[in-house]
C-alpha cells in the first residue's frame, strides 16, 4: 500500500513544544475519503509489524496511522523483542502524555490530512497499545470506536496519577477486545475486571477471549503468535470499524 512517514508536531504553547512525533501513514489506492484508524503500536516501537497491520488496515479501505508515543524519550525507536530497554520504555510513560499524543494524532486527521478530513476516526491498539487504546476511548474526543488487543496495565495507574480502568464511566465510544485465554498480562481475571466495568457503567463492548492464546498473539515475528486467533481477531475488529466508522 503507498505510505509515508509524517512529523506531527505539537503546539507552540504545548509541553512537548518544538518535538515531532514521526508518524506511519499508510492509504488506500483511489481513495479520496475515508475513515481513519489510530494504531497505537506494542512495546517496541513503530516496528515492520507495526507498519504492516498498517498496510492491512489500509488494504480494507482505512487510512491507518502509527504514532510514534514513545518520542519524548526517543525520536522513533525500533526495539528488540526482548530487549531489556523495554520496561525503561513503558515506565516512563505518562497518562496525560499520552493522551495528548492520541489528541494531536486526531487532529491531524481531522483538520491536517486531506483523505480524513470530515470522516470517523477509530483506534486499536496492541500489547502496550492496548491500554493506550483503553485510556485514549475515555479521555480523547474526536474517536469513533476502539478495539483493544491483549492491553495489558488497564487497571494500573500511570506515574502521573492516571488510572485507565477508573475512567471507564467516561467511555462514550464502543470498546472491542481480543485477549488470550493464556495471558498473565492482562489474565483472564484482568479482563473480567474490565468487562465488570463496562457492563456496570452502560458501556457498549465486546470482549473475547481466544483459547489457547497467549500475549502477543497477533505479532507474526514472535513465537507467541496464533494464525487462527489473529485472523479471527482481525475479521472482528474490521467489522467494528466498518459497522461504526463507515
Amino acid at each position: 500500500m503507498p505510505s509515508f512517514w509524517e512529523n506531527i508536531r505539537f503546539p507552540d504553547d504545548h509541553s512537548a513544544e518544538g518535538e515531532d512525533m514521526a508518524t506511519y501513514v499508510s492509504y488506500p489506492v483511489g481513495a479520496d475519503s475515508v475513515p481513519a484508524i489510530i494504531v497505537v503500536q506494542e512495546a517496541f516501537g513503530v516496528n515492520g509489524h507495526m507498519t504492516k497491520v498498517c498496510d492491512q488496515f489500509a488494504e480494507q479501505g482505512f487510512v491507518a496511522v502509527s504514532p510514534a508515543i514513545f518520542h519524548r524519550q526517543s525520536p522513533n525507536p525500533k526495539i528488540p523483542y526482548g530487549d531489556p530497554s523495554v520496561p525503561t520504555y513503558m515506565g516512563n510513560m505518562q497518562g496525560q502524555e499520552i493522551i495528548d499524543d492520541i489528541n494531536q494524532t486526531i487532529d491531524y486527521l481531522q483538520n491536517m490530512y486531506p483523505r480524513t478530513h470530515g470522516q470517523k476516526i477509530g483506534i486499536v491498539g496492541y500489547c502496550l497499545g492496548g491500554r493506550v487504546t483503553y485510556l485514549a476511548a475515555t479521555s480523547c474526543p474526536g474517536l469513533s470506536a476502539a478495539s483493544v488487543y491483549y492491553g495489558g496495565g488497564v487497571n494500573e495507574t500511570f506515574p502521573d496519577g492516571i488510572n485507565p480502568l477508573s475512567l471507564t464511566e467516561n467511555i462514550e465510544i464502543p470498546v472491542m477486545g481480543n485477549f488470550g485465554e493464556t495471558d498473565t498480562r492482562p489474565s483472564p481475571e484482568h479482563v473480567a475486571e474490565m468487562e465488570e466495568s463496562l457492563k456496570r457503567n452502560g458501556k457498549t463492548y465486546d470482549f473475547k477471549i481466544y483459547p489457547g492464546a497467549g500475549h502477543g498473539f497477533n505479532c507474526d515475528e514472535r513465537d507467541s503468535y496464533d494464525e487462527a486467533a489473529a485472523k479471527d481477531a482481525l475479521d472482528r475488529t474490521l467489522g467494528w470499524f466498518n459497522k461504526y466508522l463507515k
